[in-house]
Formats: structure tokens, C-alpha cells, sequence
């Protein structure tokens, strides 16, 4: 609950920056000079990209939780078994060991959303973000039907 909290005051905060932006992009287009008008259209497409932006992490955000509750539902979330350092850091050679299970998992049931979630947990827990958010997109996808199962 504190991560959804943190995550809604961020994305107010942007939205509110986002709109300061823009409104200092219109003044500037306002003023009517071509050297203004430039400067203002290029201020207004940040918030455009901003937005958009902070939309596809939102939509990514509330999909993965989709998948999360479902897959609690069914009882396959996976159990944390990481070792941890007396910090509370993640083991390294633990997260690797539980990778490397949940990758042949992966590899034996390519077209399973649930091992796909798995795998992008354990990318996370190994401190892969990108490979993480990947497999989290192809768990989506297989989910929603998007892509076959030799995808």
C-alpha cells in the first residue's frame, strides 16, 4: 500500500509540474516572436512525452498487479526463499540460484503468463530491471492473448 501511495503522490507531483511547464510553454508562444514560439512549442512537447511516460508506466503498473492478485488467487505467487545479508540485502548467489529455476521453468512452459511473472520477479530479485520489466511485458501479453505461445 505504501509503494501505491508513493507512487500516486510522484505521479500528482508530475502532473503538477507537467502543467507548470506547459503553461510557461503557452506564455512563451503568446509572446508571438518566431525565436518564443519555437522555445514554446519545444516546452510544450516535454509534458506531452512526460505525460505519456508517466500513462504507459501506469497502465504497466496496474496490469502487473492484475497479474499479481490473480496469480495470489490461485495460490502461484512465488515464495520468497532469498538469502539475506545481516543488511537485508539479497543474497547474490541465492537470487542466482532461484533464477536459474525459474528460467528452466520458463524454458519449459514458454506460453505460461504465471512462469513469465515468476521469471520477472526473480530478474528483479537478481537486480535485472530491464529483463525484469521485460518478462513482466511478455507475462502481460501472453495474459491479455497478444502473442503465441512460440512467442
Amino acid at each position: 500500500m505504501r509503494a501505491k501511495l508513493t507512487y500516486a503522490v510522484t505521479a500528482a507531483v508530475l502532473v503538477v509540474y507537467f502543467v507548470l511547464v506547459g503553461s510557461r510553454g503557452v506564455l512563451l508562444i503568446e509572446t508571438g516572436t518566431p525565436l518564443t514560439v519555437t522555445f514554446g512549442v519545444a516546452v510544450l512537447i516535454l509534458p506531452v512525452i512526460g505525460l505519456w511516460f508517466l500513462w504507459k508506466n501506469t497502465q504497466f503498473a496496474r496490469r502487473a498487479n492484475q497479474l499479481a492478485a490473480e496469480l495470489d488467487a490461485e495460490g502461484g505467487l512465488p515464495v520468497d526463499e532469498l538469502r539475506r545479508t545481516p543488511s537485508g540485502r539479497i543474497d547474490r548467489d541465492s537470487a542466482d540460484e532461484v533464477f536459474a529455476r525459474r528460467k528452466a521453468e520458463t524454458e519449459d512452459a514458454p506460453g505460461d503468463w504465471r512462469a513469465w511473472f515468476r521469471l520477472a520477479v526473480a530478474y528483479h530479485d537478481a537486480r535485472d530491471t530491464p529483463r525484469a520489466r521485460k518478462a513482466m511485458q511478455h507475462a502481460i501479453a501472453l495474459h491479455d492473448g497478444k502473442q503465441s505461445e512460440a512467442a
